[in-house]
């Protein structure tokens, strides 16, 4: 059933999407760091936009996906003033026209609810009756035979990261996933041995952020439980990095940004006890990852910082500061 897209009431936050509750607890969670270097990386962030309100990928353009976490990342920091959200929603809606993969929808449709919400003009402003319907209906065309969603519509066999964007997607319309008890069990038939999960369902070695995807979806669909949960965590522990952070998979010798983001949430949302040191994986985003002058680049061995991995290095410190704060409490 449809709801009410990308609007939410005054005061209400029990149905907020899962984006927009992640962004909140990430903003609390870097809610004391240095306010020094917290505008090193708000000046970073700004220094991608272009002129079209948008912000540039490593090609060098505007991006709609990179302008996703651009948005996120100054959420996170506090950065998100009148004039910013006003640039930003002027190129929102100048991309509402395109034929959008389901990676760039979710990143518009996100881009469009936090600038709203902060200000900005409405994504859905003058569109037409039938847009969400029609929107919801180029998503149901990369539904596959195995229950889950492909990239595109050429696509034969489902993927579990864009099956959980298709779901994010849904949350943002304000809509439910068809089917859903469907989507529950290709996520099942994604689990490997070594209790992570896969991408496509030929592989055989499971990665760290398709078991993120996976455990998110399950989460969000009522499909997790306590023996899931244990796999996971013994997965997570074998692909926990030298450096502290964690491996997108074991053949992969060096943690990354995004595996450690995406483990480290994983362990916190599932509630993993021992499974990740929170001083270690700080001390490998600090030392290897983040740049003095603001930004983070992705691993070690990469040379530039980007607005993504800036993200994730934000969000990997949001999420030890949370750590932290538990333990205090506990």
């Amino acid at each position: 059933m449809i709801g009410s897209p990308l609007r939410l009431p005054d005061g209400v936050t029990n149905n907020e999407p899962y984006l927009l509750r992640l962004s909140n607890r990430l903003a609390q969670g870097l809610s004391e760091l240095d306010s020094d270097r917290r505008e090193r990386h708000r000046q970073f962030l700004l220094s991608q936009q272009l002129p079209d309100g948008g912000f540039r990928g490593r090609e060098g353009d505007s991006d709609l996906y990179y302008t996703s976490f651009a948005v996120r990342g100054l959420s996170m920091l506090g950065g998100l003033g009148p004039e910013e959200c006003e640039r930003i929603g002027q190129y929102v809606l100048a991309c509402r026209s395109q034929t959008l993969s389901v990676i760039d929808l979710v990143s518009w449709l996100y881009t469009g609810l936090v600038v709203q919400l902060a200000g900005g003009p409405d994504p859905l402003a003058g569109a037409d009756g039938g847009f969400v319907e029609a929107v919801a209906g180029s998503l149901e065309s990369t539904r596959t035979a195995d229950g889950g969603y492909a990239r595109t519509t050429q696509g034969a066999l489902g993927s579990t990261y864009h099956s959980f964007m298709v779901a994010l997607a849904h949350e943002l319309l304000g809509m439910s996933v068809p089917d859903p008890d469907r989507m529950i069990q290709f996520v099942y038939d994604r689990q490997r041995d070594d209790g992570g999960f896969v991408e496509i369902a030929p592989m055989k070695r499971s990665g760290t952020n398709p078991t993120a995807a996976a455990v998110a979806l399950l989460v969000m669909l009522g499909g997790m439980d306590e023996e899931l949960r244990e796999d996971v965590g013994e997965f997570l522990k074998v692909v926990r990095g030298d450096e502290g952070g964690f491996l997108a998979n074991t053949r992969i010798p060096f943690s990354d940004g995004l595996s450690t983001f995406t483990g480290l949430l994983t362990v916190q949302d599932l509630e993993l006890d021992g499974v990740v040191k929170i001083d270690r994986a700080e001390a490998f985003v600090v030392q290897e990852l983040e740049f003095p002058t603001g930004g983070f680049r992705g691993a070690a061995w990469d040379t530039d910082a980007d607005v993504e991995y800036t993200f994730y290095g934000l969000g990997t410190l949001a999420l030890v500061a949370g750590s932290r704060e538990r333990s205090q409490l506990a």
